[in-house]
Parts: structure tokens; C-alpha cells; sequence
């Protein structure tokens, strides 16, 4: 991956490197061993990896993208096999070849013991257009999934190829990629895929903040607009549904507040988006995994309870489902 630029760490260990793009390295525990140990620092007793983002494949042709996709893959499973106690593998497969996605998604569940299906809100088609993760040509994909009963990630990026503005402070990753996850979100219920798929359990990144924002304006163009919608339901009919999830990572108690009243907080797993800066990472000043939640628990507006269930339980049932 590095001869073909795709991916790879400088000799340094400082930076993530690919083509002509680079990005910091901002915490230790981006390495294993340093994982391993953060985690026991912060009880943290196992975690879902999902891939890499910049390793989603979007553009890339048919072989490369079979080659990266393994690659990630087969390391995810490697890491699971060694560390069984610690890491729930996530596995990536890239909707553009649909083929090679469905074959993908059988090796990873029945050959490695992968358990979560990651995908990209978005991906570049066979026309160079680009398609939400939801949409009649990917329906194969969540057809298996939902023969698996697979948990499934939908996590943004690449906002920046997508959005014809330059990344001035960070604008791709702090307001577009929100805007991706709402724009997936806003087409699995539109195309009725949570129940159409009821035996997928989809959790959408980030809280999904923006799409919790957003219930109110789509119900509201739905229904002043029914010529465009043709056989989808009401939004609000999709709110709370029990095999949709959502990360805690929204850095801001009042969203989280609004995310408890869109749903019940059993829909809600904990998220940390380590190792990176806008994970729950020390890197940022008076922050540490699980603040958000203990924030709001100080605010009264979830209770310790609830606060372990985000952590443990809830993060159990979408990834095996009620047990």
C-alpha cells in the first residue's frame, strides 16, 4: 500500500500518510500495544474496532479495492483471533461492486468470525455519481447482513471530495460528515430498510446529531410535499425503532438530551472515536472517554443506570442482538 501511495505510516510514527495527504498521529494509543494499555487505564474492557475511513475504497478500481479490502480485513481478524476478550473486528466492503461485497461479507462472517459490518454513508458508482450506503442497488449487501443478523456501522467520509468547498477549519469533518450520516440516515427510512432489513441492527456514527435535528424539517416536507415521496412513510413513523442505533459521541449534553427524546436510551451505545481528536481523547483539554455521558448524568439528564447500560448492554444487543 505504501509503493501504490494508498496508506501507510511514516518511519517516524508520527503521521498517516496517503497520496499527497498526511495527518497526525496525536496519541500513542494509535499503536497496539498503547491501545491495549489505555484501555486498562480507562476500564475499558473490549471495543468494536470499525476500518479505517481513509481505507474506504471509494474510486478505487475493482482489484485494488478487493486487495485493500482484504488487507484490512484479514487485520481486523487477526486482531480479534489474538485478543478475543479485548477487540470485536469490524469489516469493510465497498457498495460500488456489489459482487465482490456479498462475497466479501460470507468470507468475513463464516471464514474470519467478524460480527460488524462497516460502510461508508456514501460511495462513488459505477456512472462516477455519488450514492448513499441506502439505496435500491445496494439492497444485496443488507439482504445478507439481514440473513446474518449482522450489527452494521454507518460512518461518514470523504465529505471533501463530495462538497466543492476547501477544508477551511476542518469544515469536511465538523459540519459535512455530520451531513452525510443525516443524508444516510434520511435514506435507510425513507427506502424503509430498518423494517425491510428488521434483523439488522444498523447504528448510525456520531450520534447521527444532525439527523436528530433534522426529524422535525423532513416530516414537514413530507407532508407538505407527499408528490415526492411516493410509498415512504411519515419520518417520525422511523423514530425509536428498535433495531436503530446510535453513538453517545455528540460532544454536547443538550444533543444528547435530544437524542433521548427521540428515542429510548437503550438505542444508544457508547462511542469514543479513539484515537483521533474528535474522539473522547485526553489530547483535547478536560476530556477523557464517557465524558459526554457523565456530563449529562451530572445535568440530570440520564441516570447512572442508563449511563451503564450505554456502556454494556446496549452495545451488547446491537452487536449480537437481544440475547
Amino acid at each position: 500500500m505504501r509503493d501504490k501511495k494508498i496508506f501507510w505510516i511514516n518511519d517516524a510514527g508520527t503521521h498517516m500518510c496517503q497520496g499527497d495527504w498526511t495527518r497526525p498521529i496525536t496519541h500513542p494509543s494509535f499503536f497496539l500495544d498503547n491501545k491495549l494499555a489505555w484501555m486498562d487505564l480507562h476500564r475499558i474492557d473490549a471495543m468494536v474496532g470499525i476500518t479505517l475511513s481513509q481505507l474506504y475504497c471509494n474510486g478505487y478500481d475493482e482489484q485494488t479495492t478487493f486487495d485493500v479490502i482484504r488487507f484490512q480485513n484479514d487485520y481486523h481478524a487477526m486482531l480479534q483471533a489474538l485478543y478475543s476478550d479485548r477487540f470485536i473486528g469490524g469489516f469493510v466492503v465497498q457498495p460500488r461492486f456489489i459482487e465482490q461485497a456479498c462475497k466479501e461479507i460470507e468470507r468475513c462472517v463464516n471464514s474470519l468470525g467478524l460480527k460488524v459490518l462497516c460502510l461508508p454513508t456514501h460511495f462513488i458508482d459505477h456512472l462516477g455519481e455519488w450514492k448513499s450506503v441506502a439505496d435500491e442497488s445496494t439492497e444485496p449487501i443488507f439482504a445478507i447482513a439481514n440473513h446474518y443478523k449482522l450489527a452494521v456501522e454507518i460512518h461518514p467520509y470523504d465529505a471533501e471530495k463530495m462538497v466543492n468547498l476547501s477544508d477551511q477549519y476542518w469544515r469536511h469533518h465538523l459540519i459535512w460528515m455530520c451531513a452525510q450520516t443525516a443524508d444516510a440516515y434520511h435514506m435507510y427510512t425513507m427506502l424503509d430498510f430498518d423494517h425491510k432489513y428488521s434483523d439488522v441492527r444498523v447504528c448510525f456514527a456520531h450520534g447521527n446529531q444532525f439527523g436528530q435535528v433534522g426529524i422535525g424539517r423532513r416530516s414537514q416536507g413530507f407532508e407538505g410535499r407527499p408528490d415526492l415521496f411516493g410509498s415512504a412513510s411519515n419520518p417520525r413513523d422511523h423514530v425509536g425503532a428498535k433495531n436503530v442505533f446510535f453513538d453517545s459521541l455528540v460532544h454536547d449534553v443538550w444533543s444528547l438530551d435530544l437524542m433521548l427524546k427521540r428515542q429510548p436510551h437503550t438505542q444508544i451505545v457508547c462511542g469514543i472515536d479513539d484515537p483521533y481528536p474528535l474522539g473522547e481523547m485526553e489530547t483535547v483539554p478536560g476530556c477523557y472517554p464517557g465524558k459526554v455521558l457523565e456530563d449529562a448524568a451530572a445535568h440530570k439528564i440520564i441516570s447512572p443506570d442508563q449511563v451503564n447500560d450505554i456502556w454494556s448492554s446496549n452495545a451488547l444487543n446491537w452487536i449480537y442482538g437481544n440475547r
